[in-house]
């Protein structure tokens, strides 16, 4: 990366190229999917909920009303719907941006029966990257958190029965987003494919995360911190659509803000917490997350 400061406009033409953005109704979703199509590319917007995705295409429309978008239902939570999702996507994909997510909620179980953080934010992306790999042609982007530096995977209960604890669950689940992108980034490199696994984090960024997920006096405490620390939505978006367009970006690169304690800035390259490098527990994950998910990869085991 150049030592200048990286914007938006600096973006290189993405005309005739298809990028999915997941979770794309608000936040660092909403903020991907509409830099995008400022540069003419052709964005699939993703969204749980059918009427905030057509809010937020309408939106990003009004803006570029030259914009090429879709919209498509996909609830990552729920593995029917992903399978749903990669049956009815036509055409190959450019970029396939791995961005939804929930953050700290009080556990709750899905319909498959996973911890709710942990489906939601990793196996579902884990699932929706493994159906659409064979068309992904360029790149896919998984975007975790500073809060993978906490996390450690609880393989003897990772569905929070014995403990919940939301934010540890959420450090969890973006721990793994870390090991995903790296092992993808083996398993390619093995593979000898030309698809760069690159991931990136937003930094402390105020999205309506901090809202909908946490209860009682993490949600309190939230409220001030988003006024107070947090960025905007669209400057924490920076380091995912840097990972995502910029020229250069190679395999197991990671992508934060450039200020004090990666909260805030312009996007660097960073680096993960050392034992989210771990190769052993990352194929440890990955042969969990193919049996959970029924999701098997056509990539050899490095």
């Amino acid at each position: 990366m150049t030592k200048t400061r990286w914007t938006v406009e600096q973006i290189p033409d993405q005309e005739g190229r298809t990028f999915v953005v997941t979770g794309a109704n608000s936040g660092l979703g909403f903020e991907t999917a509409r830099a995008l199509a400022a540069r003419g590319a052709r964005v699939v917007l993703t969204a749980r909920n059918a009427e905030r995705g057509r809010a937020a295409l309408a939106k990003i429309r009004v803006e570029y009303p030259n914009s090429d978008l879709e919209l498509a239902p996909l609830d990552l939570a729920d593995l029917d719907s992903v399978r749903a999702f990669a049956g009815e996507l036509t055409g190959p994909v450019d970029v396939l941006v791995n961005n939804a997510g929930v953050m700290m909620p009080p556990r709750s179980l899905t319909k498959q029966g996973f911890e709710s953080q942990f489906a939601t934010n990793h196996l579902g992306h884990f699932a929706l990257t493994g159906l659409l790999l064979e068309r992904v042609r360029d790149r896919v982007v998984t975007v975790t958190s500073g809060l993978h530096k906490r996390g450690t995977i609880q393989f003897d209960d990772l569905t929070g029965e014995r403990g919940y604890s939301p934010v540890d669950a959420y450090a969890q689940s973006k721990f793994a987003n870390v090991l995903f992108a790296l092992e993808l980034d083996r398993r390619v490199r093995a593979a000898g494919l030309p698809l760069v696994s690159t991931y990136a984090h937003p930094g402390y960024s105020a999205t309506n995360l901090q809202s909908s997920g946490p209860t009682g006096l993490l949600n309190l405490l939230m409220k001030p911190a988003n006024l107070l620390v947090a960025q905007s939505a669209e400057q924490g978006a920076l380091p995912q659509l840097y990972a995502a367009t910029a020229p250069g970006v190679r395999g197991g690169d990671f992508f934060g803000p450039d200020g004090l304690g990666e909260m805030r800035g312009y996007p660097k390259l960073v680096q993960p917490v050392h034992s989210a490098t771990d190769p052993e527990t990352a194929a440890r994950l990955w042969a969990v997350s193919e049996e959970l998910t029924g999701v098997r990869y056509d990539l050899p085991v490095v």
